[in-house]
């Protein structure tokens, strides 16, 4: 479930569409969770299904730790890429800002952390990475677990909204891993290593 304090919006002809703050999100705001409603497709159920939908499914989802697709019930599947994100994901599927979000501001992910299956081209931001990687989470994790470790403080600072989708255990693990930042689990957690089948013939012997 994205915050409630979001709308989507044409951004530019080159990104289409995204999703902008409708009223200010403070830094450490939990903008997204994971929630009940949310569809996760395995790589079975995609075999059932029509080329047209599976194009649809690849546009809009990200692939979780499992292989699975994890396709957004809401607006939350209009999020852009950016290598400068507002927000960032965590370990405990939940994404929280980084930064003040002002009205009209975009939200934004680092797709590098969403298991791309194949190297994606973006928008030149003046920033030292220029493409997208399926081994990025591998690339950057140590200094994306940093970014998070110094921001999760501010979780427990500022009102949220979305709280009350998370479950419980799930919370509590949390919060006392922003006491103890010893505790706090690695972004490394949620990567996906695909599983590449061995197509070759197997060798003969007379």
């Amino acid at each position: 479930m994205i915050h409630p304090h979001t709308e989507v919006r044409f951004i530019s002809k080159e990104k289409g569409y995204g999703l902008v703050a409708t009223q200010l999100i403070p830094k450490g705001t939990i903008t997204w969770v994971q929630d009940e409603l949310d569809q996760v497709v395995t790589a079975d159920q995609m075999t059932k299904m029509s080329p047209a939908i599976i194009c649809f499914l690849e546009t809009y989802s990200f692939t979780n730790k499992k292989g699975e697709k994890v396709l957004c019930w809401d607006n939350g599947k209009f999020v852009n890429h950016s290598f400068t994100p507002s927000c960032f994901s965590t370990p405990y599927d939940f994404e929280i800002a980084i930064r003040t979000i002002y009205p009209g501001e975009e939200l934004t992910d680092d797709y590098g952390y969403l298991n791309v299956a194949q190297p994606l081209e973006v928008m030149d931001e003046n920033a030292i990475r220029k493409s997208v990687y399926p081994d990025d989470l591998l690339t950057f994790y140590k200094e994306w677990d940093a970014l998070i470790k110094e921001n999760v403080p501010a979780v427990l600072e500022v009102a949220q909204p979305l709280q009350q989708f998370i479950p419980t255990e799930v919370w509590n693990e949390f919060v006392s891993a922003v006491h103890r930042p010893e505790q706090l689990r690695s972004l490394l957690e949620c990567y996906y290593k695909p599983i590449i089948p061995n197509t070759s013939e197997p060798s003969s012997h007379s």
